[in-house]
C-alpha cells in the first residue's frame, strides 16, 4: 500500500485548536451546549476537544459524553462474529440542549445517522451539529454535512483514511492509504 501524511501531530493539534475556537464562536460559554463523542474512535478526538474547551474557557463544567452506536447500525446484524458494544456515558439530559456530535472520520454518513437514532433515547435536542476531524467528501450514501472539518480528503472508495491516536496506536496522524495496483 502507499501511504501519504495528511496531517502530523504538531499539524493535528493546530487543527483541534482551530477547530474549538470555531465551537467557540458559535457556543460561547456552552451554556446551552452539550458535547457528545462518537464511540469507538470519536472519543479520541472528542476528549481532547473537550480537555481544550476546558482550558480555554476556564471551566470544567462543560457537558460532555460518550455514545456508543453500535446496535443502532444498519449493518449490526450482517456480522459473522458477535459485537462487542463500547461504553455510552451520558449522565446528562440532552432536552432542548444545542449536541455537538464529534466523530474522527466521516465518510457514507451511516455512522452518524446511527448516532442521531442513538441521542433520541436521552430527549430531543434543540439542534444537532457534527465536527469531525477528516472529512473524506466523496462516497456519501446518506445526506450528510459537518458543521466543523478539521481537514478533507478527495478518497475514492479504495482508499483507506486512518486517525492514528497517541493513546491507541503510540502517535498521532492521519494517513492516507492506497491499494498499489499490480
Amino acid at each position: 500500500m502507499d501511504t501519504k501524511l495528511l496531517l502530523d501531530s504538531r499539524h493535528l493539534n493546530i487543527t483541534i485548536d482551530r477547530l474549538c475556537y470555531q465551537l467557540i464562536e458559535n457556543h460561547h460559554q456552552f451554556d446551552h451546549t452539550v458535547l457528545i463523542g462518537v464511540q469507538p474512535r470519536g472519543i479520541f478526538l472528542s476528549n481532547r476537544i473537550h480537555k481544550r474547551l476546558c482550558e480555554i474557557l476556564g471551566r470544567q463544567d462543560i457537558k460532555y459524553g460518550k455514545l456508543d452506536i453500535t446496535f443502532f447500525r444498519d449493518d449490526f446484524r450482517r456480522r459473522d462474529e458477535p459485537l462487542i458494544p463500547s461504553e455510552t456515558d451520558i449522565d446528562f439530559i440532552i432536552e432542548d440542549k444545542n449536541v455537538v456530535l464529534i466523530d474522527d472520520v466521516l465518510y457514507t454518513g451511516r455512522t452518524i445517522r446511527a448516532a442521531l437514532d442513538a441521542i433520541l433515547a436521552f430527549g430531543r435536542p434543540r439542534n444537532v451539529e457534527l465536527l469531525v476531524l477528516v472529512d473524506r467528501k466523496f462516497s456519501r450514501q446518506l445526506p450528510v454535512q459537518a458543521d466543523y472539518i478539521g481537514d478533507t480528503v478527495d478518497a475514492i472508495t479504495s482508499q483507506i483514511v486512518k486517525v492514528q491516536w497517541a493513546e491507541q496506536e503510540g502517535t498521532d496522524q492521519v494517513l492516507l492509504y492506497t491499494p498499489i495496483k499490480s
